[in-house]
């Protein structure tokens, strides 16, 4: 590119343009993609006078046969010996990769854990241009090769003891402490069900949790209305790129932005349900960026209110 004769100044600015955009994409894709970053947040949902309970919550994985950093770092995080761990979907990109994950994970499986799928987890990702995801209607369509959720999902369970709850209820009980639980399959699919878990809480279970992969705000509703205390969910990446002042650029659902990133509440039907939103540690093989939003597990230590 070449300024006009004579615009010193111009020339100037455009190369430091052109370096910036450079330096930036740089950063994002080679850098930022893959600074895995434990966060601590603290919940207060418990009644007064219980315990602390700490939870892993884990999503948007999104792994190929060939991430060894990702691999490790999930093994790692095992040193944290949470209560339970929860992974909200988008496992894989690749079938490939189904055992080298698993291999990842099973430090893990020494403690109890619960999962659903995400959109992702049933075709592989394909190329698509980024306008797609800038535009309000943006409905899914997949056109990749088909993944073998069930298949894998199988196994999961199988090695872990994890429990599936996709468009399914269960009872725990953790430490003494009984848990109420429910999960949806995807609802950016559609295939969500909230009326097979229906229901306010069992009698006797201290903690509520939902589970829903992606966001979305008919889910949400039906979670909160029911009396549900913690929802968890991933899909939107945290936005993947947040401008500073701005936050996230969009969230690939119905959710608003403001909430794509972490802890909020949600009131449906007079009642109020605090939401997490993980931003996920995987990016799709053909985004391979992260800006201003690391990926990142999330270490929640649900407590009594102060």
């Amino acid at each position: 590119m070449r300024a006009p004769a004579g615009r010193p100044g111009l020339t100037r600015a455009v190369w430091g343009l052109a370096a910036a955009g450079v330096g930036t994409a740089l950063y994002a894709g080679g850098y930022e993609r893959t600074s895995y970053t434990l966060r601590r947040r603290e919940v207060p949902v418990l009644a007064q006078g219980r315990p602390p309970l700490r939870l892993l919550h884990i999503s948007d994985l999104h792994v190929t046969p060939n991430q060894r950093g990702k691999f490790a770092w999930l093994s790692d995080l095992a040193r944290l010996v949470p209560d339970l761990v929860v992974l909200t979907g988008d496992v894989l990109s690749d079938r490939r990769a189904q055992a080298p994950l698993l291999a990842a994970l099973e430090p893990l499986f020494n403690f109890p854990g619960l999962f659903v799928p995400g959109n992702n987890d049933y075709h592989a990702p394909t190329l698509r241009s980024p306008h797609h995801y800038l535009k309000r209607d943006n409905e899914p369509r997949p056109t990749g090769a088909s993944l073998d959720w069930d298949g894998f999902a199988r196994e999961l369970a199988a090695a872990s003891g994890w429990l599936e709850l996709t468009n399914r209820r269960a009872s725990i009980e953790i430490a003494g402490r009984g848990l109420d639980l429910r999960g949806v399959d995807d609802a950016r699919l559609r295939r969500d069900r909230t009326a097979l878990v229906a229901g306010p809480p069992e009698r006797g279970t201290e903690l509520a949790l939902g589970l829903s992969h992606t966001p979305e705000p008919r889910v949400l509703d039906a979670f909160a209305a029911d009396g549900v205390h913690l929802i968890l969910s991933g899909h939107t990446h945290g936005g993947q790129i947040r401008l500073p002042y701005f936050g996230a650029l969009v969230t690939n659902c119905g959710l608003d932005r403001d909430r794509a990133w972490g802890l909020s509440q949600w009131p449906a039907g007079g009642r109020s349900s605090w939401l997490h939103v993980s931003a996920g540690l995987g990016t799709s093989p053909f985004a391979p960026f992260r800006l201003n939003c690391r990926p990142e597990a999330t270490l929640l230590t649900l407590t009594a209110p102060s």
